[in-house]
C-alpha cells in the first residue's frame, strides 16, 4: 500500500510552509503524482520533487557565490569590470534576481506577436530560445522551449511547451531539427550573441529574432529615458554586435518594429508615452536594464523623472509624443 501524507505533514517534514507547497503545486514545480479526496498526497513523489527543487536552488546559489567571489577578487586587485563583463561572469543568473517580477508586467503584446508569428511562416515545429515564462510562443504550433534560468522555467504555465535547461550558445539539438527557431527580447542576455544566433541558424531552417539595434548613429537620442535620465544605458551596449553582424550571423535581414503607445509587454522601451510607469518598482524590476546599471543610477534617474513629471518639464520636453500612436525606438525583427 502506498504511503500518503497530508500536505500539512509534508510541509512539517520538509520545513516548507503549506502555502509554499501549494504555490509550487500551482506553478507545476512540485505537483503531486496523486491526491485523494481527503486531500492526501503521494509523499514519496512529493518529497522527491521537492528534494530536486532544493538541490537546484542550492546549486544555483553556489554558482552565484563563486561568481561573486571572482568579482570580489578582481576588485581587490584593482580591476573594475564593465557591466557587460559582469553579465558574462554572472550569465543567466541575472534572471534569478529579476525573474520573479516577470509575470506581473511581461506579457505577450499581440501586435508584436502577430509580426513574429507571421515571420515564422508555415513552420510547424518551433524552437523558442531564451523562452522565459513562455510569452510569444505560438499556440498553434509544436513548440520546444530552451531556458537556462530555473526561476523562469518554474514560472512557465502548466500547459506551456516543454522546456529544456540549456543556453543559446550550445543548443542540444541536431542540425536542422526544427522548421524555425525564435528568440524574443533575450539576445542581450547572451554572453555571446553571435554564437547564439549561429546556433539558432544551425538547428532551424528559419530564424526569427526580436531584438535591439544599437549600431545606428544617434541611437541613444531616440528614447527620452536614455537621453535625459539614464545615459548609463550606453555602457551596457559597449560590446553589443552591430545589426549587420547579427543579420549576417543568421544570413537574414532586419525589419523595424514600431512600439505601440499602449504596449502590453513591459520591456524597457514599452512605456515611452506613459512615463509614470517607470516610477513603479514592479515595472522596473521586470526589466534587466535597471538591475544592470546599478541602484545609484536607477535612483537618480527615477528621482529626476519624478521631479520633471511633477513640474511639467517632461511634458514640455516631450510634447510631440502625445500625438504618436507608435514609436520607432530601435527594436528590430531579424528574419532568415
Amino acid at each position: 500500500m502506498e504511503e500518503h501524507l497530508t500536505v500539512g505533514r509534508v510541509a512539517e517534514l520538509t520545513e516548507v510552509s503549506v502555502r509554499t507547497l501549494h504555490h509550487y503545486d500551482e506553478i507545476g514545480l512540485v505537483r503531486p503524482s496523486a491526491r485523494t479526496g481527503a486531500g492526501y498526497t503521494d509523499a514519496v513523489a512529493h518529497l522527491r520533487r521537492l528534494r530536486g527543487l532544493l538541490q537546484e536552488q542550492r546549486d544555483r546559489a553556489a554558482a552565484m557565490v563563486r561568481s561573486i567571489d571572482r568579482e570580489l577578487e578582481a576588485r581587490a586587485m584593482g580591476i573594475r569590470t564593465t557591466p557587460e563583463e559582469q553579465l558574462k561572469v554572472f550569465g543567466a543568473q541575472l534572471y534569478e534576481s529579476i525573474g520573479s517580477a516577470y509575470p506581473a508586467t511581461r506579457t505577450t503584446e499581440p501586435r508584436i506577436a502577430a509580426r513574429i508569428w507571421e515571420a515564422l511562416g508555415d513552420a510547424r515545429t518551433v524552437l523558442n530560445v531564451g523562452a522565459g515564462t513562455g510569452s510569444y510562443e505560438p499556440p498553434d504550433r509544436d513548440v520546444t522551449a530552451v531556458e537556462p534560468s530555473a526561476v523562469m522555467r518554474a514560472q512557465r504555465p502548466a500547459d506551456a511547451a516543454p522546456c529544456v535547461a540549456a543556453s543559446a550558445q550550445s543548443l542540444p539539438f541536431a542540425d536542422q531539427s526544427f522548421d524555425a527557431a525564435m528568440a524574443v527580447s533575450t539576445v542581450h542576455h547572451w554572453p555571446d550573441p553571435i554564437a547564439g544566433l549561429r546556433e539558432m541558424r544551425r538547428v532551424a531552417r528559419r530564424v526569427v529574432v526580436f531584438t535591439y539595434d544599437a549600431s545606428t548613429t544617434g541611437w541613444l537620442e531616440r528614447f527620452w529615458l536614455t537621453r535625459d535620465y539614464l545615459p548609463e544605458f550606453a555602457d551596457l551596449l559597449t560590446d553589443w554586435p552591430s545589426l549587420a553582424d547579427m543579420t549576417r550571423a543568421i544570413d537574414g535581414h532586419a525589419e523595424p518594429v514600431l512600439i505601440p503607445w499602449d504596449c502590453a509587454d513591459g520591456f524597457f522601451e514599452a512605456h515611452w508615452r506613459r512615463p509614470e510607469a517607470y516610477l513603479d518598482e514592479h515595472v522596473r524590476r521586470a526589466v534587466s536594464v535597471w538591475t544592470r546599471v546599478g541602484p545609484d543610477a536607477e535612483q537618480r534617474a527615477v528621482s529626476s523623472l519624478r521631479e520633471d513629471l511633477a513640474s511639467g518639464r517632461w511634458a514640455e520636453r516631450n510634447r510631440d509624443l502625445v500625438a504618436l500612436g507608435a514609436a520607432e525606438l530601435g527594436l528590430r525583427l531579424l528574419v532568415a
